[in-house]
């Protein structure tokens, strides 16, 4: 509804909600314009308050929603009229959408103020100063966009915030460009993932066609009001729509079988990876499906789809993160995996469990990403101070140069170092492992008590993965905070300043305490949420036929607990009894992870991630580069320059200008003047023999002419 019509029942700020977008866009044009003149800290403070205050407008939209929970449509402005497609740019304030900007600008805050100092580090490390605003406009940039998103009020606004998070992501994956393999490394993963997500952008734009065709809107309330009715008429649009919005949902939030883009994407700083890869781009494609609610609960194939594409994806990302040694690489497989909770939840229609788990998802996840980029910067001062002393710099090897400071095989005993770190890294790994009372294990819970209800099959590939995830957690924290450490660059690091342990120490809190947001019995979050998604009630008794679900299953809870606590115990059996026995990569000879020598080629195999990737290098890539190969070489430059520009345009130009030339100017036209010219020639010369020089001559030529005239006049 718009503003004019909200009854009067509190405090209402819902005026204000342009500013989640006005006050990132106020940080990014600062620091763009003005920023080549500020200091780092002026920058760093300038984008970092910008999404602060993002955060405090969201804050006052969440109060208002308290009296007015109905919520409102802040219009903006029109935006398109053509014909039927009439929309405006305008805000859609529901407790829905709130909840995403507390997200977004909560953690994205968090995260600005952390990457002041991480990008002070990075930007010398990579040895380019200057590319510290850069960062930070596009990081203003990225919170704009995906507040775009989120405050949509009709899908053609909300694809135009999808792109926006799509380029930011692109461009912070990039950042770094001229690094990485071959020094286009970073440049290549950033493409990867673009062309991945247009592919997912392809099947939302499918979606988009298609709804406008059977509803004749993009507005959210004109489509959900239509649903019903359009179902009945027309039951192959609402199909069409739901899957082709699934593939979108696949590229967006890296599902399978376009969950390839991920891994790669943590090229990008390490603030990049806890703000856009963990916490917030990613979960867009969650979003669009609890948005669109109304449509999927219409079609239960759909449903049934998304659950076993999200429970196949959290089982496949959980086994390959198992053989993974890349700190940040283990972290991504994880978002993957844990997306897949999300998406497996949102699509058996347990709204409130996937969205409760995103909110939680973003604490522990931004916690790890960040805490382990912490950990990164520690290995980097401690290499530092190691290629420093020439005593120490021999034990890095015969090629220095190749130490990997995001190698797990390269740390351990970090706890005594990085202590700080420590403590919030094993909070935000016990959350991810589900172990009580910590958030992760509030929200995983609930899916999986929903998923024993709705989705038995589901049910059992999520709780693989969440077996798997404790594994490879605990696995984590064992190689790099435990045993001795296994390189001297691990064995100098140092722990990093306030400005990143204190936004580290907080999401610890909210990873700790978000828990209470949504406990049994209370449901707030459940509560908060209803207001948007009223059709959870109706899927729940379709489902479950009245079987009381999303409450405290003490089964499922103990099953899963004690499979966390199995596998957190497999863990340590294997590597915190023979942590000092792992061999530091990459100079060692001995064998560099104990599950390799367990599982033989099946570690091969994880480790590989499938050979996905080569799989779709086979039937994808390498066909495309043969094409474009083709069309390149023979097409365009054999067919097209070498025979058709050389041969048929050239050669035709040239056979035109020689018949031009020869055969009528030389011929015809020059033939006629040329002739002239003799004619001309040949009659002076026959008019030179009158021409005697005499007069006599001339006197009697005048006598014979005036003699002819007289005679012609008589005989006339």
């Amino acid at each position: 509804m718009y503003l004019s019509e909200i009854a009067t029942g509190g405090p209402q700020y819902f005026d204000l909600a342009p500013w989640v977008l006005f006050f990132p866009l106020l940080g990014l044009l600062v620091n763009l314009i003005a920023g080549g003149r500020l200091p780092e800290k002026v920058i760093g403070a300038v984008a970092s308050t910008a999404s602060g205050l993002a955060f405090v407008v969201a804050v006052l939209q969440a109060i208002s929603l308290i009296g007015h929970p109905e919520g409102a449509v802040i219009p903006l402005a029109d935006w398109i009229a053509i014909d039927d497609l009439r929309l405006r740019w305008a805000l859609q304030v529901d407790t829905l959408s709130v909840t995403m900007m507390l997200v977004v600008a909560g953690v994205g805050t968090l995260i600005h103020i952390y990457a002041v100092a991480y990008m002070h580090e990075d930007v010398r490390i990579n040895g380019d100063p200057r590319r510290y605003r850069r960062f930070f406009v596009f990081f203003n940039l990225f919170i704009l966009a995906m507040m775009v998103l989120v405050s949509a009020d009709n899908y053609l606004m909300l694809f135009v915030g999808w792109e926006g998070v799509g380029l930011c992501s692109y461009l912070l994956i990039g950042f770094w460009y001229d690094k990485g393999k071959d020094g286009i490394g970073n440049a290549v993963a950033g493409k990867k993932a673009f062309i991945v997500n247009r592919i997912g952008d392809f099947g939302f734009l499918i979606a988009a066609f298609v709804m406008f065709s059977a509803f004749r809107t993009f507005q959210f309330e004109g489509v959900f009001t239509q649903a019903p009715e359009v179902a009945m008429q027309l039951p192959a649009a609402i199909v069409l729509i739901t899957f082709f919005m699934l593939l979108g949902v696949a590229g967006k939030s890296a599902q399978i079988p376009l969950h390839v883009w991920l891994p790669d994407a943590m090229a990008g700083p390490t603030p990049v990876s806890a703000l856009i890869h963990a916490a917030t781009m990613v979960t867009a494609g969650v979003y669009l499906v609890a948005r669109s609610h109304p449509l999927y609960v219409l079609v239960p194939s759909a449903q049934t789809a998304v659950a076993l594409v999200g429970g196949l994806t959290a089982l496949l990302a959980a086994t390959i993160a198992v053989a993974q040694f890349d700190i940040k690489r283990v972290l991504a497989y994880s978002t993957i995996s844990q997306l897949g909770f999300m998406v497996s939840a949102v699509g058996m229609g347990a709204f409130t469990a996937g969205m409760f788990h995103l909110v939680t998802h973003a604490f522990f996840k931004a916690l790890l990403f960040l805490s382990a980029g912490s950990v990164i910067q520690g290995v980097e001062h401690g290499l530092h101070h190691v290629e420093h002393d020439p005593s120490l710099k021999k034990k890095l090897g015969p090629h220095p140069h190749d130490y990997d400071p995001q190698d797990m095989r390269n740390m351990g005993g970090l706890r005594t170092r990085m202590k700080t770190t420590f403590w919030v890294y094993l909070i935000g790994a016990l959350a991810l492992a589900g172990i009580a009372p910590l958030a992760g294990f509030w929200s995983k819970d609930e899916i999986l008590a929903e998923a024993s209800v709705l989705k038995p099959g589901v049910y059992w590939l999520l709780t693989a993965a969440a077996f798997f995830t404790a594994f490879y957690i605990g696995r984590q924290v064992l190689m790099v905070f435990f045993g001795k450490p296994r390189s001297e660059p691990a064995a100098h690091a140092k722990e990093n300043p306030p400005l990143m342990t204190v936004p580290l120490i907080i999401l610890a809190g909210l990873s700790l305490l978000g828990g209470a947001l949504n406990l049994p019995g209370i449901h707030t979050f459940g509560h908060w949420l209803e207001h948007t998604i009223r059709i959870e009630a109706a899927v729940k008794e379709i489902y479950a036929a009245g079987r009381p679900i999303g409450e405290f299953n003490p089964l499922v809870a103990g099953v899963s607990t004690l499979l966390a606590l199995l596998a957190l115990f497999l863990a340590w059996w294997i590597y915190g009894r023979r942590g000092e026995t792992l061999a530091p990569h990459p100079t060692a000879r001995a064998a560099d992870d104990p599950l390799r020598q367990a599982l033989g080629p099946l570690f091969t195999l994880l480790h590989n991630k499938y050979y996905v990737d080569e799989l779709y290098g086979y039937i994808v890539v390498k066909p495309y580069q043969a094409l474009s190969r083709f069309l390149a070489e023979v097409v365009d430059w054999a067919f097209w320059h070498d025979w058709f520009h050389d041969s048929v345009l050239a050669g035709g130009y040239r056979w035109l200008t020689r018949l031009l030339a020869v055969r009528i100017d030389l011929g015809i036209i020059d033939a006629i003047a040329n002739g002239l010219g003799e004619a001309t020639r040949r009659a002076s010369q026959l008019l030179r023999r009158v021409q005697t020089g005499y007069v006599r001559n001339y006197a009697l030529s005048v006598f014979f002419g005036v003699v002819l005239i007289l005679g012609y006049l008589i005989l006339r």
